[in-house]
C-alpha cells in the first residue's frame, strides 16, 4: 500500500470584537457566530483561553466546558512537530490545566527527529505482506464465514499496532488544542483521541488524510464483506464535555478514489472523521468542515452503547462530499439544527443518507438545509431502523421546507417514528430560518476563520 499522504495572532480585544461582531451582524451573518464571541467581548478573552458559551449545545451543561483556560505559562504550548505535540499533551493521567497550539501542519506519520515514515516501516519486521495476506484470506479458498486468523492475521495487527502507537494522540482532562491562526495549523494521518477524560476544546483545526495502513478484511461484514480501518480524525471515547470548532475535515489528498479493490470491495483507508461512542455526554459540535469523506460521524458504538449519555448538539457544520453518517445517531438526545449539507457527487463521494436515527435515538434536526441534485431522491436524505425517532421542522431542501421524515417513511417499511421524549432548551445562536445557511457557513466555519 502506498505511504499515507500529507495533505497568535492573539484575539482581538474588547473594542474590536465588538466593532467585527457588529460588523458582522450587519452583514446579515447568523446569531450563532455573535454567540460563539460572547464570551470574548466582555472580557478581552484572547482565542486560547475562550470557553464554551452559556447555553451553546449539550457541552454547556453543568459544570460547562473551558478546556485549558486556567493554564498556567508552564502548562502553555506551542508545537510544530509530533514530538513536540506528544510532550505537550504529556501524561492522559495528569489533569492539570494546559493549552497546546499547534503552528504549522503536523505529519502523525513521522519519527521522533521528523523523518517521514512509511507502510513499508511500520510492517518492517512484522512478517506482514499485503500480497501474502491477500492469498491467504481469498474468499475463494478460506471462505467467508469466519473472521482472518493465524500468521498473517497476526503480522497484520503487530503492524497496525506500530503504526497506532505513531499516530494517536491521546488527549487529557482540561485541555485546549489549538490551531494557530494564520499557519495553516492541522494533523495530517493522526488521530486525537479524547478518551475517558473531561474538559476538552479542540477549535481551528485541519485534520487531513488520516489513514489506515493495515486495513483488516472481514468476509462476515454485510453480504459481500468489507474492508474496516482504524483512526478517526478525533475520536471520543467515554469523554464529557467536549467542544469541537471551527475545524476542518478532510481525507484529502488520499481520496477513496485513489482506493484499490480487493475481494471485490474497495480496500477502505478511512474510518471516522469525528466519532462520539461508548458512553460520551455533552459534546457540541459546531461550525466545522467535513468533507470528502464516507463515514463521517458516529454517535453510540453499537445499539447496547450507553442509555442515558450521548447527548450531542451539532450546528452551523457544513457537510459538503460525504456519504452517510452526518450523523449516524444511536440511543442519545441529539439537537442538529442549521447545518448545511451539500449533497451533490464532490470527488466520487455520493450520498447514501445524511442522518440516520437507530437504536431508540431521540433526534432533533430542525432550520437545516439540504442542497440536491435533480436525480437525487428525499426519501434517501434520512435514514433509520424501525426504532430511532427524527423530530422538529424548518428544514429546506433546495430552498423548499420539506418534511424529510415523510418522505422517508413513505419509501420504507422501517419507519422513523416523529416524536421525541425530550425537548432542546441549550439552543444559543439558533436561527429559525435556514434560508441564509448556505451563503451564512460558506465564511464562518471551518480551520482559519478564528483569528
Amino acid at each position: 500500500m502506498a505511504t499515507p499522504s500529507a495533505s497568535h495572532r492573539r484575539s482581538l480585544r474588547k473594542r474590536r470584537t465588538v466593532v467585527v461582531t457588529a460588523a458582522v451582524a450587519a452583514a446579515g451573518i447568523g446569531a450563532g457566530f455573535l454567540v460563539l464571541n460572547a464570551n470574548a467581548a466582555g472580557t478581552s478573552v484572547d482565542l486560547y483561553h475562550q470557553t464554551l458559551a452559556a447555553k451553546d449545545g449539550w457541552a454547556s451543561s453543568g459544570t460547562g466546558t473551558k478546556g485549558g483556560a486556567k493554564a498556567d505559562a508552564a502548562h502553555t504550548f506551542t508545537v510544530s512537530t509530533r514530538a513536540q505535540l506528544v510532550k505537550a499533551l504529556g501524561s492522559v493521567s495528569d489533569t492539570t490545566p494546559r493549552i497546546v497550539k499547534i503552528k504549522g501542519t503536523i505529519d502523525a506519520n513521522t519519527d521522533g527527529s521528523g523523518k517521514k515514515l512509511t507502510c513499508a516501516d511500520y510492517s518492517s519486521g512484522t512478517g506482514y505482506s499485503l500480497s501474502a495476506y491477500l492469498k491467504a484470506f481469498n474468499p475463494s479458498t478460506y471462505g467467508r464465514s469466519k473472521l482472518p486468523s493465524g500468521t498473517q492475521e497476526k503480522a497484520r495487527a503487530a503492524a497496525q499496532a506500530k503504526q497506532a502507537k505513531n499516530v494517536i494522540f491521546r488527549v487529557p482532562a482540561n485541555t485546549t488544542v489549538v490551531g494557530v491562526p494564520g499557519t495553516h495549523a492541522g494533523i495530517t494521518g493522526g488521530m486525537l483521541q479524547i478518551q475517558k477524560v473531561d474538559n476538552v476544546i479542540v477549535r481551528n483545526l485541519t485534520f487531513a488524510a488520516t489513514q489506515d495502513c493495515f486495513p483488516q478484511w472481514d468476509p462476515t461484514d454485510g453480504d459481500s464483506g468489507n474492508w474496516n480501518s482504524q483512526y478517526d480524525a478525533v475520536t471520543l471515547r467515554g469523554a464529557t464535555h467536549v467542544w469541537a470548532d471551527h475545524n476542518t475535515f478532510t481525507d484529502a489528498p488520499g481520496l477513496d478514489t485513489s482506493d484499490p479493490t480487493y475481494y471485490g470491495r474497495q480496500y477502505q483507508i478511512h474510518d471516522g472523521d469525528l466519532d462520539i461512542t461508548k458512553g460520551s455526554d455533552l459534546v457540541t459540535v459546531e461550525r466545522n468542515q467535513f468533507t470528502n469523506h464516507d463515514k463521517t460521524m458516529l454517535i453510540g458504538s453499537s445499539d447496547s452503547d450507553s442509555v442515558g449519555k450521548l447527548r450531542v448538539s451539532i450546528h452551523h457544520n457544513v457537510w459538503k462530499g460525504i456519504v452517510q453518517r452526518a450523523p449516524l445517531a444511536r440511543i442519545g438526545q441529539i439537537h442538529i439544527y442549521n447545518n448545511y449539507y451539500d449533497t451533490t457527487n464532490l470527488n466520487g463521494y455520493d450520498l447514501l443518507y445524511s442522518v440516520n436515527s437507530r437504536a431508540k435515538a431521540q433526534v432533533v434536526a430542525e432550520d437545516n438545509y439540504w442542497k440536491t441534485s435533480a436525480s437525487q431522491k428525499l426519501s434517501k436524505l434520512f435514514s433509520g431502523d424501525g426504532t430511532g425517532s427524527i423530530a422538529g421542522s424548518g428544514n429546506l431542501v433546495n430552498g423548499t421546507a420539506t418534511n424529510l421524515v415523510a418522505a422517508y417513511n413513505a419509501a420504507n417499511s422501517k419507519k422513523l417514528k416523529t416524536t421525541v421524549n425530550w425537548t432542546p432548551t441549550l439552543k444559543a445562536g439558533l436561527e429559525t430560518s435556514a434560508k441564509n445557511l448556505p451563503t451564512e457557513l460558506a465564511t464562518t466555519t471551518g480551520a482559519g476563520v478564528l483569528k
